[in-house]
């Protein structure tokens, strides 16, 4: 899934569920099942997700929405293959990267 949003320092909770088109209630639930999800929160308690943590969700979105894992699999996987399914994970962002441009370019002509 590519994912369009600006480059910023952090994202609001809004933004990033706008941009995975889920609700943000998915977003909040995913932050307490994965560790590796870690956003800060300001006083009022507003999540704000840097560009690592947006990286993290693409990959929980890709295992558990894409490829069919249950929560409890794509824990252990992203525990047990991190290096292996990020490499993976990478290589499928930057085709998929470069297909949405291919497709920009072919509907310019």
């Amino acid at each position: 899934m590519h994912i369009e949003l600006p480059e910023k320092r952090y994202y609001g909770i809004g933004e990033v569920a706008k941009a995975f088109s889920v609700n943000t209630s998915l977003i909040r639930f995913w932050e307490k099942e994965f560790d590796v999800l870690q956003p800060k929160k300001n006083a009022k308690g507003n999540r704000k997700f840097t560009p690592q943590d947006i990286k993290n969700l693409q990959l929980i979105y890709h295992l558990v929405k894409e490829r069919g894992f249950t929560l409890e699999g794509a824990k252990t996987h992203l525990k047990e293959e991190k290096l292996k399914s990020l490499s993976t994970f990478d290589i499928i962002s930057k085709l998929e990267g470069i297909k949405a441009e291919l497709i920009k370019i072919k509907n310019q002509l």
